[in-house]
């Protein structure tokens, strides 16, 4: 449910692009994004630092996408956006006492510290490197070409990024402390 939450503007640019084309879609994007906005403040009282940035993005060039009737400025909001999420990781490993990576994910799994940082670089670099690949395939290619890859490719990439995150915090995990109830029942048996 989170999860379409989250995505559901760009699900929703999607749709609207092979409908009605790269306008509408963009319209629709930007009403999607408010939409986000107020639903996430009813349902939750809150709404996450990401939704507000990207909405502001979204508002943003995709109102110089409509007013100069350029679809570049929209398919320059995922690089910005990314680009911003690597200069926040980058901030994050210079202010404060942890990496935000650590941050946000320590209360999921104990790695040393040292680990932390280099998996605060990754997502630095995996943020310039998608901002660079998203504005290439702008370039380069069509644009329902690049629709489909800020769908597909970006998530993808994304996920795939996230996979061997997780593998390769796992290689590091330190194990919990066992409760202090005495041996187990394996420890009796040997």
């Amino acid at each position: 449910m989170k999860f379409l939450f989250d995505f559901f503007p760009i699900l929703l640019f999607f749709g609207a692009y092979h409908l009605e084309g790269i306008y509408v879609a963009t319209a629709v994007a930007m009403v999607a994004s408010v939409i986000q906005i107020a639903a996430g403040w009813l349902m939750w009282r809150k709404v996450e630092r990401m939704h507000w940035i990207s909405a502001g993005l979204i508002v943003l060039f995709g109102g110089m996408t409509l007013i100069l009737h350029n679809p570049l400025f929209i398919m320059w909001k995922p690089t910005i956006l990314n680009w911003l999420f690597a200069l926040v990781f980058l901030g994050s490993a210079f202010i404060g006492s942890k990496p935000l990576v650590q941050r946000m994910m320590e209360h999921i799994i104990q790695v040393p510290r040292a680990i932390w940082h280099r998996v605060n670089w990754a997502w630095v670099g995996f943020f310039v490197l998608s901002g660079v690949v998203n504005i290439w395939v702008a370039y380069e290619f069509s644009e329902e070409v690049w629709v489909n890859f800020k769908l597909f490719g970006l998530m993808g990439m994304t996920f795939v990024f996230m996979i061997l995150q997780g593998l390769y915090l796992g290689l590091y995990a330190e194990r919990p402390v066992e409760a202090e109830s005495g041996p187990s029942q394996d420890d009796e048996r040997h």
